[in-house]
Order: C-alpha cells, then structure tokens, then sequence
C-alpha cells in the first residue's frame, strides 16, 4: 500500500480527473476527503470508496472555506496530501473573442482556486516538515493551444505557481509537481457533444498521437499517485507531461 496512513485531500473529486484519483489514492491505502462544488457527485465518489473517505461541497474560490476544509481535515484525520484537480476550460473560441466574464472565471478556478489550496495546506505541511502537492495543469500549459487561450493562460501559471512553491516550501519538506495531460476522455473535452459526435471527433484526435488514442483518467491517476507517494520523495518542481506522445510528435 503505496498511501498507506496517509490523507489526501482531493479537489474536483466528483468526477473525471479527481474521482479516478479518489479510488488510486483509496486503493493504495489513503484517507480521502474529496471536495467538489457538486456534493452529489463527490458523495458518489466517496460512497463507491471501499476505506476511509469524507465528502465536502466546496467551491475553490473560496478561501475561507477552503481553509476551513482543510483544518478541519487535517484535525480529524490529518494532512499528507493535496491534489489541487478542480478546474474548468471553455469552447474553442478566437483569443480576441474569448468573453471577459468567463476568463475571469478561468483565473478564479484554475489559478486562484490552486493558490488558495496550497495556502490553506502550506501550514499543516511546512508545521509538520513533511507534504506533497500534487496540481493539475494541462498539456495546454506546457506548449499553448490554439483557441484555448484562457486555458492555456491558466494552466501556465499553474505551471509556474507549482515551480516557485516547490522552491520556497522544500526547506520546510515539502514537495510540489504538477501533472501535464494532454487530451483525456472526461467530460470536460466531450462538453455537450453527443455521444456519436464525442466518439468521431475523439477518433481523428487519437490519429495526432503517436500511441494512437486519448488518455484514460486512470493514466492520469496513476501519475498522480507516483508524485504523492514516497517513491518520488527527491522529486520537486516537476511537471509531469502525460500526453501519449503528442507533444513530441
């Protein structure tokens, strides 16, 4: 058991990303507390996990509230882990017709919604001299995407947050990466797409990479475990590109 007596808190953990990682991490041993803005979801998540597992409704731009989570997380099971996982991205649209509105909402998710997780668990970690912040960034962060400007602006910065965090938290024992992914198959890239239209468009996509399909969440989970776990305790600043090859095609 790679998490064994370990507690992970997990964000966006309702579905997609968050939820594959909610039972890798449970499987391998953790304590999860998933939190997600859709109770349901999170509650189905932590219901479908065979161990110790707690459910919060929380919305990451919430600081308060994400500090609250996460004291009271760390008090009653304490605090090993945090995988910043919410976020969200928008319909493939020109850079200069991308709505204001929602690029705001884009830097309150992905980016603040990241600082505001690793403010809250910094203390509980450097307190105890020992952590790891795992963030999920984009393939979109590492080498930009056309049309997905607002995403791309995010992820960077997700990017960059979890390089000058590794460097400033280390000296207190704290480690932070971040994964990369490219394309995988969550509700997130399908959007509204029907099903006969998701499975076409998914097809062509796979043909761009060289391994020749999307990723699953689980190829993202997996990563994710790695860089929580101890088997990656000399490995900090890191951004893990889990792409199938695309970005070297």
């Amino acid at each position: 058991m790679r998490l064994a007596g370990k507690t992970a808190f997990i964000t966006g953990a309702g579905s997609g990303l968050g939820r594959a990682a909610a039972e890798r991490f449970a499987a391998e041993g953790a304590t999860v507390v998933g939190a997600d803005i859709d109770y349901d979801g999170v509650q189905e998540t932590v219901d479908a996990i065979d161990g110790e597992a707690a459910a919060h409704e929380l919305d990451v731009r919430d600081f308060e509230a994400f500090r609250d989570a996460i004291d009271a997380t760390a008090e009653e099971y304490g605090l090993d882990i945090l995988l910043n996982n919410a976020g969200i991205m928008h319909e493939a649209t020109p850079m200069e017709s991308l709505d204001h509105g929602m690029l705001d909402r884009l830097i309150d998710i992905n980016v603040k919604g990241v600082w505001n997780g690793t403010a809250a668990a910094l203390p509980h970690l450097k307190d105890q001299e020992s952590g790891s912040i795992v963030n999920t960034a984009s393939l979109a962060g590492v080498i930009g995407s056309p049309n997905y400007s607002g995403y791309s602006l995010t992820k960077g910065a997700v990017v960059n947050l979890t390089r000058a965090v590794a460097a400033e938290a280390g000296p207190d024992g704290v480690r932070v990466n971040a994964v990369c992914p490219g394309v995988t198959e969550t509700s997130m890239p399908k959007g509204d797409r029907s099903e006969e239209e998701w499975e076409e468009i998914a097809s062509r996509m796979a043909e761009e990479y060289p391994l020749r399909r999307l990723g699953q969440p689980e190829d993202v989970a997996n990563a994710m475990l790695f860089l929580a776990s101890d088997e990656a305790d000399w490995i900090t600043g890191e951004t893990l590109v889990i792409d199938g090859g695309f970005s070297c095609a």
